[in-house]
Formats: structure tokens, sequence, C-alpha cells
């Protein structure tokens, strides 16, 4: 199959729009976790460490599930991995809403979690496969634009519901969705796997290492993990933080939307310049207005200011995590593409499962919100610097 375009009668467009659903779908849920949060706290009595470790443990759910997702979809094929992991997901989302207790609920969102990790990196490797190399990170970042549409979605209906809100119907629907999506996927998505390779089986480590390419992927899985550790934060902790500011629980649900909405301009936008120019400039120019951002949310009281910021965090965080996935499997030769995606997404996730825990953790140790954001800081500006050196490392694979 030539890559760069669809198989079959489905068009590039239909596939981006397809992995965009799924990509909103998981970026629901996630945000759902964190909107939820304040009245899980409160119904299943958990403390600061505890409601740490439930928003973490879908996140080492997530990363068992890319490596072992990435590694069969490029034996098996991409579509009937991305078909069991949108499943699963989506019944244990559902399934998340029937926890009784924080055991229960710590086993539903470790089993989401999976789902997560298996359809992530057939994502990226199928935007990747359906683009020309010139839209490439167009094409990832408008695909992963859905998490945060999915994100700010939930975080809409929560502002709306105000008090009145149920958080166990926020997880129904986030169940039910996925699994109608599950029958376009199956019909309509076509298969972009390349010509299986049976050596690839057993090089995969020099896939990700050989041919001098352990220094980038070292310098990527940092980058990514650092990136991951400050949006978790973000996602998981930002509605209780503004609250814990003095606000109300639907101005903090406010402030997921607008870091949800302005994180899509910023993808769409930090993509535009990653095809054009290249991403050493775009990627540490972002990271160090991150940085900035952060400092800024930390000191910032009352609402307006609060929630401009929020957004603000959101435009470059997400903009620099979805180019950096944009560049991911393109370092890797196609036929361990899915796998060199997982690896990224599942190294990375180390990050994820680390920022909202270390947040915990500081909230019980008694830092206030803004001590929170602002200790986040040193990890941004490490990230500045590493992407500066990836970009001297980075040797993209092209196709033929």
């Amino acid at each position: 199959m030539a890559l760069g375009k669809a198989t079959g009668r489905t068009s590039p467009a239909v596939v981006v729009a397809i992995c965009f659903a799924v990509a909103a779908l998981e970026g629901y849920d996630i945000q759902a976790f964190g909107v939820a949060a304040p009245k899980i706290v409160a119904e299943l009595s958990l403390n600061a460490g505890q409601m740490g470790w439930a928003a973490s443990v879908a996140m080492l759910g997530l990363v068992i599930g890319a490596f072992i997702g990435g590694w069969l979809a490029d034996r098996i094929g991409r579509k009937p991995v991305l078909l069991v992991s949108t499943t699963m997901f989506g019944v244990f989302s559902a399934i998340t809403a029937l926890s009784p207790s924080y055991d229960a609920l710590v086993l539903a969102r470790l089993a989401t979690g999976l789902g997560f990790g298996g359809a992530m990196p057939n994502l990226i490797a199928i935007a990747t496969e359906i683009s020309p190399p010139r839209r490439r990170a167009a094409a990832v970042t408008t695909m992963f634009c859905g998490m945060p549409a999915g994100g700010s979605a939930v975080a809409l209906i929560a502002g709306m519901a105000g008090e009145a809100l149920d958080w166990r119907a926020i997880f129904y629907l986030g169940g039910l969705l996925p699994l109608l999506l599950v029958p376009v996927i199956f019909f309509v998505l076509p298969e972009t796997r390349p010509q299986h390779d049976p050596a690839a089986d057993r090089r995969v480590g020099f896939a990700l290492f050989g041919e001098g390419r352990g220094p980038a992927s070292l310098m990527l899985w940092l980058v990514v993990m650092l990136t991951l550790a400050v949006l978790y934060l973000m996602l998981n902790w930002l509605p209780t933080l503004v609250v814990e500011k003095g606000l109300s629980a639907a101005d903090g649900a406010m402030a997921s939307l607008s870091f949800n909405l302005t994180s899509i301009v910023g993808a769409l936008f930090v993509g535009f310049l990653v095809d054009r120019v290249g991403f050493r400039w775009p990627l540490t120019a972002t990271y160090l207005l991150l940085a900035a951002g952060m400092l800024a949310l930390a000191a910032a009281q009352g609402r307006g200011p609060i929630l401009a910021l929020a957004g603000v965090t959101g435009f470059m965080v997400l903009g620099a995590q979805y180019a950096l996935y944009a560049l991911a499997p393109v370092l890797y030769p196609p036929q361990v593409r899915a796998f060199g995606a997982g690896s990224a997404v599942a190294v990375g996730r180390f990050g994820s499962i680390a920022g909202p825990l270390v947040a915990g953790q500081f909230r019980q140790a008694g830092l206030g919100p803004g001590e929170v954001f602002a200790s986040m800081t040193p990890a941004v500006f490490v990230a500045a610097a590493a992407v500066l050196g990836l970009s001297f490392l980075a040797r993209p694979h092209e196709e033929d």
C-alpha cells in the first residue's frame, strides 16, 4: 500500500474525522474525571492522596496498553486493535460510574486506561500513514484536537449543570458514545498498516535504538514525559485548585473549558508552524511561554485572570504535546511505526502518572494552589532544553 493515501473508498478526511472522534471520546473521559473529582472525593470519602492515585491509575493502564497495542498493531493491523481498544474504554468508562468504593474506582480506571493506551498509537500511526509528509504534523494535531474538544464538551456540561451535576451520569454518557462509534470504525475505517516484515518482530529494540536512533528516542521520551506531567496535573487538578483559590465549582469547570478550547487552537497553530519551519524553534518557544503562563497562573486571583491564564497554558501545552506525537512515528521504519509511537506514548505516560500524583502529595503536604502550579515550571524549562537538543538528534525516517 502506498502511504499517504487512505485505502478503499474512504478519503483521508473521513479517516482523520473518525480518529478525531475516538480521540474526542478519550478526552471526554479523561476530563470527566477531573471535573467530577470534587464530587467523587465527597461521595467516596477520598483523601487527597487517594484522589491522586485514582487519577493516575488510568495512566498506568495507558502505559501498558500503549506498549501492547502498538506491538499488536504492527502485526495484526491498526483497525482490529483500535476496535478492541475503543470497546474496552467505553465499557469501563461506564463501569466507573458504578464504582461503590475507592478500590472499585481504581480497578475501573485502570481498565479504562488499558483501552486508552491501545487506541493512541494506532490513531497516531493511522493519521501519519494517510498523510503526505508535508501535512503530517497538521493531520496528527488535527486528529488529536479531538481530545480537548471532548474535554471541552464535558467541562461545558459541568458548567451548565453547576452544583446539580451527577458525576455518575457523565461516565454513563462517556461509556455509551464509544460503543456507538465501534460500528463506524468497523465498517468505514480502512486498514493502513504497511506490508508486515516478520524480521521486525525480532528487532523492535533495534528499531528504537539502532541506526543512531537511540539518543533521539531517549530525548523524545523525556520531553513527552515532562509535558504529560504538566498536562495531566492541569486536566485532573485544575477545577479543584481553582475552587481552592476561592472560586465556585462552576468557575472550576469554566477554567477547564478555557484550557481545552484554547488548546485546540494551540495544537492547530503549532502543527501548522512545525510543518513549515520544523519543530526546533516553534516548540522551544512554546515551552518557554508555557513556563511563563504557569507562573502567572500561580499568582493569579479573580475569575477573569484565572480563566484567561488557564487558556494560555492549554494553548501551549497541547500545542507542544501534539506536535511531539506528529514527530514520534516518523523517527521509526514503517513496519514498526505503531510500536515506536506506542513506546513514546507509553514511556511518556509515566509523566501523566506522576503529575496528578505529585499534585496530590503537594496538597496533602499543605501547599496552596498557586504553589502547586509553580512547582511544575522547572519541569517545563527542562523540557524546553530537551526539545532543543532533540531537534539536533532527530533523523526522520521517510518512506520511498
